[in-house]
């Protein structure tokens, strides 16, 4: 009797630890993802040893240096150049601005999707994703289920991200998610002319001998290797932690501090990621000053997890939210990274020959809860409203581009490539099409059906001269706007216009039809209001969108 009555209340307490288990799985799951995220070994701080160039410079003209600086989910409306800046302009950023001042400003600029990786590959490539099949931005091995899981739409209003396993099966792991190198990147092409090649920063388009981006033209390579700005406890930083958004509590959760150089071990970086790559991209400028060089410093600010160090915090003043004042002293660190990059060039007499180009690789978030970040325009990345893709993009050369010059006709990150190849004096690929067009020939060509393009699976835009049409599957609706006579996307067409509507939809149809299927499959699909933050609640009357990823 005594056996059984062991027995029975040995099953009683595996039914409350297993319900107990089952009504904690989040914060169990939470801990198993952290606690197996990071157990990498990353050894102290290391100092990098780039590459010396010629003592003195041969003599004869020389191509321009070219440097590339690239911010991550920055809002047009955070930099003053446009009459705005973060925190209602409290926040100005002089030494951004100065590019366009000094420079050229493309009022009509856009970001290669409404995402950072497949952005990042149109860059380096000239080419849309329906010509390389990457389509989609990496996501870490179960960041898709973990979000799913923890997107609280009980808190929001919307409906749940959804998770497709069957389709994350067959997704490579996250370090084969890359850029096929077969590609041709512009780093390869400068290479070939003679450049040499840095990049520095976020990456995000595989790893390996295929992916990585010494596989892909650059000779050296200082990788952001996993996502935090500064260690979580560091005396000199700040955190906001955004509790409406799962992708923040996955962040959080799974990156370490980390760099690498050309893909060998982990090794602490020497400081806030923004000021730490500035120096090194100082010392780049430095040894490379008597020979051409490219280099693509690509900033994670002003991406989450929101990191500031104190000094910048401080800096920008009693801004509220708190969120809003660590994005501002991130903004902050964006721009005196700029600053020092053209400081750096000037003083070592390479100023008015080198390219400065800036830009963002999409729209700002709207999950960080920021209602302003994209204004005037609607939507957030992960979306193609014009707040999604339409990005600042800037860019100097004192010896060939006027000051004050600004660009009306639409520019994109698509034409970057062919245009830092013209600019080198370097031939493009033979036999490969390339799809953007030289920015700064005299009389740019015009494009193939005067048409710019976005795909993320079954979500597509065209724009074609002032029109711009975007038709979506989840929920299936079509927009048409006239962008000349309505910017900020309020007034559909869609179904005024029914011919304009067939013509341009039939576009869009060619362009999937003369391309390739994505590398590997979307697994979810992530419900974004399009005029409110993630930190609004959604309710009825509010227009809905899915991005497929």
């Amino acid at each position: 009797m005594k056996k059984r009555s062991v027995l029975f209340g040995t099953a009683a307490l595996l039914i409350v630890l297993a319900a107990a288990g089952w009504m904690n799985r989040k914060a169990l799951i939470l801990w198993l993802v952290t606690t197996l995220a990071k157990d990498r070994d990353i050894a102290p701080y290391s100092p990098v040893a780039w590459n010396e160039g010629p003592a003195a410079a041969p003599a004869g003209e020389r191509p321009p240096n070219i440097v590339f600086i690239l911010a991550d989910d920055l809002g047009i409306n955070d930099i003053s150049a446009f009459g705005g800046g973060v925190a209602e302009g409290r926040v100005p950023t002089p030494n951004i601005d100065r590019l366009a001042k000094e420079g050229a400003l493309f009022a009509q600029a856009y970001a290669g999707t409404a995402s950072c990786a497949p952005s990042r590959a149109m860059i380096l490539t000239g080419r849309y994703p329906t010509r390389t099949g990457f389509e989609f931005t990496p996501t870490p091995d179960g960041m898709g289920r973990m979000v799913s899981m923890f997107s609280d739409n009980s808190r929001s209003g919307l409906p749940p991200v959804d998770w497709n396993r069957e389709a994350d099966d067959k997704v490579p792991p996250f370090d084969e998610q890359g850029l096929p190198g077969s590609e041709i990147t512009i780093a390869e092409i400068l290479k070939g002319a003679g450049y040499h090649t840095v990049h520095i920063g976020k990456w995000h388009l595989g790893s390996g001998q295929e992916f990585g981006a010494n596989a892909q033209g650059f000779d050296e390579s200082l990788l952001m290797a996993s996502g935090l700005h500064l260690p979580e406890d560091d005396a000199g930083v700040v955190n906001a932690k955004l509790d409406f958004d799962p992708i923040d509590r996955f962040l959080w959760a799974r990156m370490q501090y980390a760099a690498s150089f050309n893909e060998g071990p982990l090794f602490a970086p020497g400081g806030y990621l923004a000021d730490y790559w500035t120096d090194e991209a100082v010392k780049v400028i430095r040894a490379n000053r008597n020979r051409p060089f490219f280099l693509y410093l690509a900033h994670w600010g002003v991406h989450t997890p929101l990191q500031a160090t104190r000094a910048d915090y401080e800096a920008v003043g009693d801004i509220k939210p708190h969120r809003l004042r660590v994005y501002a002293a991130m903004v902050r660190s964006l721009d005196r990274s700029v600053g020092r990059v053209l400081a750096a060039l000037k003083d070592e007499g390479l100023d008015e020959n080198t390219i400065v180009v800036f830009s963002s690789d999409n729209g700002g978030a709207g999950y960080v809860g920021l209602p302003d970040v994209n204004a005037p325009y609607r939507g957030w990345k992960l979306t193609m409203f014009e707040g999604g893709i339409r990005v600042p993009l800037f860019m100097r050369w004192p010896a060939r581009i006027a000051p004050g010059t600004r660009v009306e006709r639409p520019a994109g990150h698509i034409d970057l490539m062919p245009t830092f190849a013209a600019a080198a004096g370097a031939p493009l690929p033979p036999d490969v099409a390339i799809d953007g067009v030289n920015l700064l020939a005299p009389d740019p060509p015009a494009r193939a059906d005067n048409a710019l393009f976005w795909q993320s699976a079954y979500y597509r835009v065209v724009r074609q001269g002032d029109w711009k049409l975007q038709v979506t599957e989840r929920p299936k609706k079509t927009w048409l706007f006239n962008l000349a006579a309505d910017p900020t996307e309020k007034t559909n067409l869609a179904e005024r216009e029914p011919a304009r509507v067939a013509a341009m939809t039939a576009l869009l149809d060619a362009h999937r039809k003369a391309g390739r299927a994505p590398l590997y499959p979307h697994t979810i699909e992530v419900p974004v209001a399009i005029d409110k933050t993630l930190a609004e609640r959604v309710g009825p009357g509010d227009e809905l969108i899915y991005w497929p990823n």
